[in-house]
């Protein structure tokens, strides 16, 4: 069932891991089918460089396991992926990661401001990556945590915890979870040139204004 599914998220997390934004068995991540409204997600205790699309976990938005080809269950923290998809509709895919840089702040619960104009690429509709409350994972406070975070921005740091971002395809979600590190990174270097003071951040405004230059002349078909 859902196999093409199944093998695009074993292909991300496995990326995941291989690019340091998450090792072993930390993170996880899903793929939700829009015909079927089936999420298929990654399983629990399973090191992703022994991962198989076969062990990659179906379930539905009430959390039913619909199909555990090879017996395992779904990462614990399902509840929160789910969620994110009852609670945004045009969401379709979900990275979780745990990157070293943007963990730190997380643990400072510091939101990241827009230092530089990536920003503008991950939805963040205040102008800066915001920061999910704690919530133990597994749990359904965890779940509910991330819901309103996740209605001003694509992607946000985690309390104590690691990153989320989503899209509509895996690829551009764990895209949007290395432009995180890469920016908490940035952040954390300009804080310590700073001698720790704020560095000056882009305006909203000015994130709102970027278009694909118009003075660019694309071949007519």
């Amino acid at each position: 069932m859902l196999e093409e599914l199944k093998q695009q998220v074993v292909k991300y997390a496995l990326s995941a891991d291989r690019s340091g934004l998450c090792k072993h068995r930390a993170g996880n991540f899903s793929a939700r089918d829009l015909q079927s409204g089936y999420v298929c997600i990654t399983p629990t205790g399973v090191d992703r460089e022994e991962l198989s699309y076969h062990d990659i976990v179906v379930i539905d938005l009430a959390a039913n396991v619909i199909e555990a080809e090879t017996g395992l269950r779904p990462t614990s923290e399902s509840l929160m992926h789910l969620a994110v998809y009852r609670s945004r509709a045009d969401v379709a895919a979900i990275a979780h990661t745990h990157s070293r840089y943007a963990t730190a702040f997380s643990v400072l619960k510091k939101e990241i401001p827009a230092i530089v104009y990536e920003v503008a690429g991950l939805g963040c509709k205040k102008g800066y990556i915001p920061v999910a409350g704690y919530g133990r994972p597994g749990t359904p406070e965890l779940a509910e945590s991330v819901i309103g975070p996740l209605q001003i921005s694509d992607v946000a740091l985690m309390e104590s915890h690691g990153v989320i971002a989503v899209d509509k395809v895996l690829k551009e979600a764990l895209l949007k979870a290395h432009y995180v590190e890469e920016l908490a990174e940035i952040y954390y270097r300009t804080l310590m040139l700073n001698n720790g003071k704020e560095p000056h951040v882009v305006p909203l405004d000015e994130l709102q204004k970027w278009e694909y230059p118009k003075q660019i002349k694309l071949l007519k078909k």
